[in-house]
């Protein structure tokens, strides 16, 4: 390597970053108005939401793990009692929405025994089919033939139903042995 550098190939930078020579003497309107909006817009809902959040993370809120407490069934409820059997209905349907989540839950993790198993499924996976095969049973005997617009009162008397025909089933049992 030579000793002597030949400046004109390899410039040296500038020591200080050269200032723009400006035309004029006012001042670029997209600057001025960059900064009117972060200071008029900007900077108090930045400072609103950050309160905001901070208010939040005092009080956490899961919703999902809500939980209501238990009202009374409607046989349980006294004659004309109308907000005890809203109670009663209102809890009818959550229990209905619950049991309903467990039937899909089943009926997935059958479905994915299947997908994982193959053709080998019904061996393989008897677990999930017997267990798929309760749950619909006590989903149906409590919900079936409702319908779409069942409610608790109606529930309640085919369970009641359900109940006289088994007390008959027995009894006639114990008769003829």
């Amino acid at each position: 390597m030579p000793e002597d550098k030949d400046w004109d190939v390899y410039k040296v930078p500038p020591t200080r970053t050269p200032v723009s020579d400006r035309l004029t003497s006012v001042p670029n309107p997209v600057t001025f108005f960059q900064t009117v909006f972060n200071y008029v817009i900007d900077a108090p809902v930045t400072f609103v939401r950050e309160w905001i959040e901070r208010q939040q993370s005092k009080n956490k809120f899961y919703y999902y793990h809500q939980k209501f407490r238990r009202v009374p069934y409607l046989s349980e409820c006294m004659e004309g009692d109308y907000l005890c059997f809203f109670e009663a209905e209102a809890q009818w349907r959550r229990d209905r929405m619950v049991d309903t989540e467990i039937v899909e839950i089943i009926r997935e993790r059958l479905r994915a025994c299947e997908q994982r198993e193959g053709p080998n499924y019904l061996q393989n996976c008897a677990k999930e089919v017997e267990q798929l095969a309760q749950v619909t049973k006590a989903y149906q005997d409590r919900y079936g033939d409702l319908g779409v617009h069942g409610n608790a009162r109606t529930c309640l008397m085919k369970q009641k139903q359900r109940m006289m025909e088994e007390r008959n089933a027995k009894a006639k049992a114990e008769a003829s042995e």
